[in-house]
C-alpha cells in the first residue's frame, strides 16, 4: 500500500468519486485542502458552517453526486443545523468536523464539546475517526451511506479540533467505489407479482390520481412517470420535490397538493378513488396532514425503503425499488382501461377555476407590486434550461404555485423547510451546474439569513440571480401575530413581523454584485434580463405588497 498522508488521501478519493467543489470554513484540515488544488477541486470558503453545508446540500441536489463540506470542531453545531435541510431532503451531504481527540477527552480542551450524539437523528451514517489508518474505511462508508437507499446525510468527525487525528502519514490503500459517487448507484427491481397487481389496480380505477415527490427526481424518473400517466391517462400532482417532472402546460399536470398547494388539486384528491404515491413519503405537508387525500382512500404507494411503504396511508399495494425501474416495469404490463374522460375533465375543470381565480393578480399593474405578478414575470423570464431555486414558507407557495416550469429541461429546486437556505443552496447548485443560469426566489426574511454569502458569490465568480421578494416583513407570522392581538396592526404588533424597508439592490452592490430594484411591474422583466446579462451575481429587490397573501390550498 502506499505511504501518504491524510491530507492527500481526502483529496485524492474526493477526486476518485467525482466531487467537483468542496465547501469550508477555517480552519481544518488545511493540508487536505492545500492538496485539493492540485486534484482541481474547487474550495468554497464560506461565512458560516451553516451556509456551507447548504452549499453542499445545493450542489448534491442539483449535481446528483454528494457533495461535502467541512469545518473545525468549534462549528460542528453549526454544520449540524445545516444538515437538517439536507436530512429533510434526503439529500447526500458528507460533513467533516473536528472533534476531541483522545488526550483531551474529558479535560475541557478549548472550543470542544462531545457533539458526536447532535448528528445521530439527522445522518445515515455518523463516526468518528481517531486513527489514521481507520480513514480509507469510513471515508468509503461515508459514501455508501450518503447515496444508497433513501440517501441522506453522513457525518465524519476527526480526532483533534481541526482534524489531528489524521494528519500524520500511513500505508493507505486508495479504493475507490465510482457507484457510490453518484445516485442512485443501484437501481432495485420490484416483485413483478406486485407490480402487476398495481397495474390491475390503476385499470380498475375511475378516478385515480397520481402523488410525484422527491424519489422520481432522486431516480431521474420523470420521463417514465409521465409515459404511465400518459399511457394510463391519470392526472399528476407533483409535489415541491417533483415540480419539474411534469411541465405546468401538460394535459394532466394537476399542480401542487397539500398546505402549499392548489385548492382545485387537493379539492381532486377528495374526489379521487385511487392515489398512486410514487417516490412520496406522503407527509404532511404533501398531504396537508393527510387530509388530501383522505386517509382510507384507497392507495398504491412505490419507494425505495420498505419503512416507508404504508406509514401514513394503509395500501391496497406496496411497491418496492427504484422509481424509474418500477415505473417501467408498470408500463410493461400495463393493461387497458376504459376511457376517463369525464375525470380529466373535471380535473381540468378544477384548474381552470383556480387559474381563472389567479389571473387577475397575476396581470396586477399595482405598486407595491403583488407577489403573482413576480412569478408571471419570472415564468415568461426563465431560459429554457434555468434551474429555480426557491426558499421554504410563503416563497414556497408563490413559486410552487405560480412559476410554471414549461420546458422539461428547466429544474425546481425547493428548500426542505429551513428559512434561508435558497441563497447559499443556489451557490452550491451553480457550482454543480454552471453552464446553465440558476435563479434563486426567495423573501426578505430568507435572505437575510445569509446575505453576507453574496460576497462568497462576488469572491468566486458564482454567478447566481436572486430576485427577492421584498416586504420588508416576516409576513408568513402575520396572521398569527394579529390573532393573539385580536385584530389587525393594533397595539404594536408590528414589532413581531415587520422589518425596516433596507434596499438590498445596494447591499449586493456593495459586495461586488450587480444590484437593481424594481418599483413597479413594468421593470421586472427587463430587470432580470439585465441581471442575467451582467455577468455578475445579482440581487432583484422587488418591493412587493405586504398585504399580498399566497392563494390558498383550500376552497
Amino acid at each position: 500500500m502506499p505511504v501518504m498522508s491524510g491530507g492527500r488521501f481526502l483529496a485524492e478519493t474526493l477526486h476518485g468519486y467525482g466531487v467537483s467543489h468542496l465547501f469550508w470554513v477555517p480552519g481544518i484540515f488545511h493540508s487536505a485542502l492545500a492538496a485539493m488544488e492540485e486534484k482541481g477541486i474547487t474550495r468554497v470558503l464560506a461565512h458560516s458552517e451553516v451556509a456551507a453545508a447548504y452549499m453542499a446540500d445545493g450542489y448534491a441536489r442539483a449535481s446528483r453526486k454528494p457533495g461535502v463540506c467541512m469545518s473545525q470542531a468549534v462549528g460542528a453545531a453549526n454544520i449540524c443545523a445545516g444538515l437538517r435541510d439536507a436530512f429533510l431532503a434526503n439529500s447526500p451531504v458528507i460533513a467533516i468536523t473536528g472533534g476531541h481527540g483522545s488526550d483531551a477527552r474529558y479535560r475541557h480542551p478549548y472550543q470542544v464539546i462531545d457533539d458526536l450524539a447532535m448528528f445521530e437523528p439527522i445522518t445515515r451514517f455518523n463516526a468518528r475517526v481517531e486513527k489514521l489508518d481507520r480513514f480509507p474505511d469510513l471515508l468509503r462508508q461515508a459514501f455508501r451511506a450518503a447515496t444508497t437507499g433513501p440517501k441522506g446525510p453522513v457525518h465524519l468527525e476527526l480526532g483533534g479540533p481541526h482534524g489531528e487525528s489524521v494528519r500524520g502519514e500511513g500505508n493507505l490503500e486508495l479504493i475507490i467505489e465510482k457507484q457510490f459517487g453518484s445516485y442512485p448507484p443501484y437501481r432495485l427491481e420490484p416483485d413483478m407479482a406486485q407490480v402487476k397487481e398495481a397495474a390491475t389496480l390503476l385499470a380498475k380505477a375511475q378516478r385515480p390520481v397520481i402523488i410525484a415527490g422527491g424519489g422520481v427526481t432522486a431516480s431521474d424518473a420523470g420521463r417514465e412517470l409521465v409515459k404511465l400517466a400518459e399511457a394510463l391517462s391519470i392526472p399528476v400532482a407533483a409535489s415541491l420535490n417533483a415540480k419539474d417532472v411534469i411541465p405546468e402546460n401538460h394535459p394532466l399536470a394537476m399542480g401542487l397538493p397539500g398546505r402549499y398547494g392548489r385548492w382545485s388539486t387537493n379539492q381532486a384528491l377528495q374526489e379521487a378513488d385511487l392515489v398512486f404515491f410514487v417516490g412520496s413519503s406522503a407527509g404532511g405537508l404533501t398531504t396537508d396532514d393527510w387530509k388530501a387525500p383522505p386517509v382510507g382512500t384507497p392507495a398504491i404507494q412505490l419507494d425505495i425503503d420498505p419503512m416507508e411503504v404504508g406509514r401514513n396511508y394503509p395500501v391496497q399495494v406496496g411497491l418496492v425499488g427504484d422509481c424509474k425501474v418500477t415505473l417501467q416495469r408498470l408500463l410493461d404490463v400495463a393493461q387497458p382501461t376504459a376511457s376517463r374522460d369525464p375525470w380529466i375533465t373535471r380535473v381540468q375543470d378544477l384548474l381552470g377555476e383556480w387559474r381563472a381565480e389567479m389571473e387577475p393578480k397575476l396581470n396586477s399593474d399595482s405598486s407595491p407590486i403583488r407577489p403573482e405578478r413576480i412569478c408571471r414575470e419570472l415564468t415568461r423570464f426563465l431560459p429554457s434550461n434555468a434551474v429555480v431555486v426557491s426558499d421554504t414558507g410563503h416563497s414556497a407557495v408563490w413559486s410552487g404555485n405560480l412559476i410554471g416550469i414549461q420546458h422539461p429541461t428547466q429544474r425546481f429546486i425547493r428548500c426542505a423547510g429551513t428559512l434561508g437556505w435558497s441563497l447559499p443552496a443556489s451557490l452550491g447548485v451553480k457550482c454543480a451546474l454552471p453552464n446553465r443560469p440558476v435563479i434563486c426566489f426567495t423573501g426578505d426574511g430568507g435572505f437575510c439569513y445569509h446575505p453576507y454569502e453574496l460576497e462568497t458569490a462576488a469572491r468566486r465568480g458564482i454567478k447566481v440571480v436572486v430576485v427577492v421578494n421584498n416586504n420588508h416583513a416576516l409576513q408568513q407570522s402575520r396572521a398569527g401575530v394579529e390573532n393573539a392581538y385580536g385584530g389587525p396592526r393594533r397595539g404594536r404588533s408590528d414589532e413581531m413581523w415587520v422589518f425596516n424597508d433596507v434596499n438590498l439592490a445596494k447591499l449586493a452592490e456593495d459586495m461586488g454584485c450587480f444590484g437593481v430594484r424594481v418599483e413597479r411591474p413594468k421593470d421586472l422583466l427587463p430587470a432580470m434580463e439585465r441581471a442575467l446579462a451582467s455577468d455578475r451575481p445579482a440581487v432583484i429587490d422587488v418591493v412587493s405588497n405586504v398585504d399580498a397573501v399566497p392563494p390558498r390550498a383550500w376552497r
